[in-house]
């Protein structure tokens, strides 16, 4: 540098990523957290069977079936006189009728076939039946 010359300084035009990266790796961890936690339906304990997991490309609309007797379409507790109403209206907005069913063990064999028959009367040719693997032994 000569003397005399005054010094010129040049700004950084370059990003800093960092703090960005900081948040999408907490937004993450955030995510994986939370997304097990968000599982559509009602609590029932499950019957255990050997089926293989089945992969669903879309939001399964599930229909639950309590140990009392009473069915939810979704979170939303539904009467057995309105179930096949309400699926035909879901079928129309949707665009799909495939229906996942989870029955709890312990409910009564007639109110699950009910909801079967409420489902097939909606006009869903797609039944799955949701079950837990059987514990390895």
């Amino acid at each position: 540098m000569a003397a005399g010359s005054p010094r010129r300084r040049r700004g950084n035009s370059e990003i800093n990523v960092t703090p960005f990266v900081d948040v999408m790796l907490v937004l993450l961890i955030i995510f994986m957290v939370a997304a097990p936690m968000m599982q559509q339906g009602m609590d029932v304990d499950l019957p255990e069977t050997t089926t293989q997991p089945l992969r669903v490309r879309d939001d399964p609309l599930i229909l639950s079936v309590r140990k009392d007797g009473t069915y939810y379409l979704g979170r939303k507790e539904v009467e057995v006189t309105e179930l096949a109403a309400k699926l035909e209206a879901v079928f129309d907005a949707r665009g799909s009728t495939e229906v996942f069913l989870r029955a709890d063990r312990k409910a009564p064999y007639g109110t699950v076939v009910k909801a079967m028959a409420a489902v097939r009367e909606a006009g869903s040719d797609r039944l799955g039946i949701v079950t837990e693997p059987e514990p390895e032994r």
